[in-house]
């Protein structure tokens, strides 16, 4: 995943205090929570993602 791949999820992710990982993305929301910058919920039906303050500082709004 390149890193304008990564700000653009993390943006989307930004705006929405919860992001719903829609079918297909599961792999790109896995490689953000894998570089520590999201949490994925996996306890919902609707798996969700929110920013950790890692993936915040790497948008630099921390």
């Amino acid at each position: 995943m390149e890193r304008s791949e990564i700000v653009s999820l993390l943006e989307v992710i930004n705006q929405q205090v919860s992001s719903p990982i829609l079918g297909g993305m599961e792999d790109d929301y896995e490689v953000l929570e894998s570089m520590g910058l999201v949490k994925i919920n996996r306890e919902a039906i609707q798996w969700t993602a929110v920013m950790t303050p890692a993936g915040t500082a790497y948008l630099g709004h921390d």
